[in-house]
């Protein structure tokens, strides 16, 4: 059921629906082409057949050059060790402080830890390392924010639920992203969090990449700034 559509120019979501978990789930990867093409996470272990699949109808595996992804956690990087395996050339793409604590460890080939605000050059394209510390979860956490298209790699920001969801979408995912959030508290709440989403507000995005459920289109800016605000009510 692993599905793969473009959601701007030259970048592709891969989704596979997890229906048996509670009320629906789904795991997005982002494949950007380029001469030296990029994924943006890997999925966990168990599903990286479903995922080199889809990859495979775009451009062979053993291409892939980058190997990036927001933090470290299994759906983030599970098969991470896979893929480098399938495609020799490429390098794990973390934060300095995924790559000190974790990756660098973990990772059969050493990664390439980003400093916040550092370039990846790919070719055609430019994409810029965000830090952005447990927001909303992981000392280790970042984005890359690819500068032709506008498209923030946001992770774990704006998580929907369920098993089903359109590829890409101009309408309402704050408040499904937040509702899920009531449920499943897995933010820190970190007191910088207003700052870094106003960061992040600033390269007013015109597509975020979200991780669970489906991309989106639009004001970026107005949606990270009404996060921030949603956000900030939660605060213990």
């Amino acid at each position: 059921m692993t599905t793969i559509d473009e959601i701007e120019a030259g970048i592709f979501r891969i989704n596979t629906p997890v229906p048996e978990m509670p009320g629906g789930f789904s795991f997005n990867q982002y494949l950007v082409m380029d001469d030296e093409p990029l994924l943006f996470h890997t999925g966990p272990r168990a599903l990286f057949p479903l995922v080199s699949q889809a990859i495979a109808k775009v451009v062979p595996v053993e291409s892939l050059r980058w190997l990036a992804f927001s933090h470290f956690e299994a759906d983030e990087c599970g098969a991470l060790n896979e893929l480098l395996a399938h495609a020799p050339l490429s390098t794990p793409v973390c934060s300095v402080v995924g790559a000190m604590i974790s990756v660098g460890d973990f990772a059969i080939r050493a990664p390439r830890g980003m400093k916040g605000g550092e370039v990846l050059r790919t070719g055609q394209r430019t994409l810029r390392w965000l830090d952005t510390p447990h927001m909303p979860h992981g000392w280790d956490c970042g984005y890359l924010f690819e500068e032709g298209s506008r498209t923030l790699l946001c992770g774990d920001l704006f998580t929907q639920p369920g098993a089903v969801t359109p590829a890409l979408t101009e309408g309402d995912i704050l408040g499904p992203s937040e509702a899920f959030r009531g449920v499943n508290d897995y933010y820190s709440y970190t007191r910088h969090a207003r700052p870094m989403l106003q960061n992040l507000a600033a390269l007013a995005p015109r597509t975020l990449a979200c991780m669970h459920g489906s991309a989106w289109r639009g004001d970026g800016k107005k949606l990270l700034g009404a996060l921030a605000d949603t956000f900030e009510r939660g605060l213990v």
